[in-house]
């Protein structure tokens, strides 16, 4: 798991701008804009995305359009699945337990 892109989304403008990537690709000036800030802080938080190899920038004519990377989400998301494993499991027991309470207090209903 690196390090480097969930420092870069633990910032909060930056996972905006990941969440606005979600829905289509968007130019610097178009991101700025949605987030209501100046051009330049847009660069900076979209470079620190780049670096982290969260998005990719690709020049056309005069513009900058930026677009999500789908690897580092993969990677996130196996990362998060040898965790769901640990839950399942503990949800599972619960509801065995659960159960158990259940069945034990409708014995003694009985």
């Amino acid at each position: 798991m690196n390090t480097n892109v969930m420092s870069a989304l633990a910032e909060p403008h930056r996972m905006q701008i990941v969440e606005l990537l979600r829905e289509n690709p968007l130019t610097v000036g178009e991101i700025a804009e949605s987030l209501q800030l100046r051009q330049p802080q847009a660069s900076k938080h979209l470079r620190v995305l780049s670096e982290a190899g969260l998005i990719e920038v690709q020049a056309v004519a005069n513009k900058r359009i930026c677009k999500l990377r789908p690897d580092p989400f993969k990677e996130i998301d196996d990362w998060l699945d040898s965790y769901r494993h640990i839950w399942e499991e503990r949800y599972d027991r619960l509801d065995d337990y659960l159960q158990k309470l259940q069945s034990n207090e409708n014995n003694n209903k009985s």
